[in-house]
């Protein structure tokens, strides 16, 4: 009887390949959130509240622009292109939000009434008032944690 122990360990391999892969969620996406001062936030984009929306971003990751402000929150303008998906005309403070008329990704710091409806993506894990402090046309930049 002969055993052949190279393709044991390589199934084994596989196995705990697959096991650390299903391990990330993938309905929650972590991301994080760089300033042009050095300031860094986390977040996770949540599939389940707008997928179509979020597939697209984070296929586009990592992704930057010049920060806008309105109100209480900081936008800019991304590659993505994506019409409205459950828009909501009210946020809660930590929302993420991809804005379809203006194709902006919108960090949203404080309760705010956007400019017109947003697809909702996600929410700030750690960090939200570094936003507070962010100024009109300083360079942020999400990518995939």
């Amino acid at each position: 009887m002969k055993i052949c122990l190279g393709s044991v360990s390589a199934r084994n391999s596989e196995s705990e390949k697959l096991s650390e892969s299903s391990s990330q969620s993938v309905s929650r996406i972590p991301i994080r959130m760089l300033t042009e001062k050095g300031g860094e936030a986390r977040g996770e984009l949540v599939r389940h509240l707008t997928p179509r929306t979020v597939d697209a971003i984070v296929r586009a990751l990592p992704i930057e622009g010049r920060a806008a402000l309105w109100k209480e929150e900081v936008y800019f303008e991304t590659p993505v292109i994506a019409g409205a998906e459950k828009p909501k005309a009210k946020v809660e403070k930590g929302d993420l939000a991809y804005w379809p008329m203006g194709k902006a990704f919108c960090i949203f710091f404080d309760e705010s009434q956007p400019y017109s409806p947003v697809n909702i993506i996600g929410k700030v894990t750690a960090n939200l008032e570094l936003f507070a402090n962010v100024k009109s046309g300083s360079v942020i930049r999400v990518e995939r944690v």
